[in-house]
């Protein structure tokens, strides 16, 4: 950062700070209305076990770990998932929720409290972590970089020359991101998992961040070869 104006610098800055306020508006609007009962949760996540796990530490890469995640995070997109799946309107659907093709008709019929359960059981679970591994990618000038390097450093500092701020502001030095706020944990998560939803969200073909789209406007200044690298980096964080 040493050949960059101050203002240039400070701009950037700010220009961080607002997403994260942004993201803050975004996520923290999906708060639960009921508690979750842990231990009735545990009976009502049967059904999750054979993509997720028992305990939420999936086995396959393209099923997301849940074990460990925090409650309003859970019960946020298990309510979109089912706004997505119980819309009729086939216009509607591109706005209406989030869609995730393999969980139709599983999550439709749940109540708040069932999913406030669910989200109450897997949020005490242990996570296991994925672990990063060594590995290079191939940026924009055709060189092949260090991953490891590449996705610590989008994680902890972004991109100031692109206006991608740190991912550390929403979910945590660690990784582990802010339950209370509803800003999800990422450490551990298979980076399969990380990739798909960072280009998701690039394509627009997810969109329950929010009106004010703060995974979309970030995702969208990311290269290939930021999102391989950071998501890398995340699955081997603790």
């Amino acid at each position: 950062m040493t050949g960059l104006p101050m203002k240039y610098l400070v701009k950037n800055a700010l220009f961080s700070l607002g997403l994260i306020a942004i993201a803050h508006g975004a996520y923290a609007s999906a708060g639960a209305k009921v508690t979750g009962d842990a231990k009735a949760g545990q009976a009502k996540a049967a059904v999750c076990g054979a993509c997720h796990g028992a305990d939420g530490n999936s086995a396959a890469p393209n099923f997301p770990k849940l074990a460990g995640q925090g409650e309003r995070y859970l019960i946020k997109q298990i309510h979109d998932i089912k706004a997505w799946d119980l819309e009729t309107n086939p216009a509607k659907k591109a706005s209406a929720g989030r869609a995730v093709l393999e969980m139709t008709g599983i999550v439709s019929g749940l109540s708040d409290q069932d999913i406030a359960d669910i989200a109450a059981y897997f949020a005490s679970q242990n996570t296991q972590l994925s672990g990063a591994k060594k590995a290079e990618v191939q940026v924009n000038s055709g060189l092949k970089v260090d991953a490891l390097e590449l996705g610590a450093k989008v994680y902890r500092s972004g991109n100031l020359a692109n206006g991608v701020p740190a991912c550390t502001g929403c979910h945590a030095p660690d990784g582990k991101g802010n339950a209370a706020a509803g800003f999800p944990r990422l450490s551990g998560q298979h980076p399969d998992y990380i990739e798909k939803q960072l280009t998701n969200f690039r394509a627009g073909n997810r969109v329950n961040d929010g009106d004010t789209s703060p995974m979309r406007t970030i995702a969208d200044k990311l290269s290939d070869a930021e999102i391989k690298a950071v998501a890398n980096f995340i699955a081997g964080l603790n």
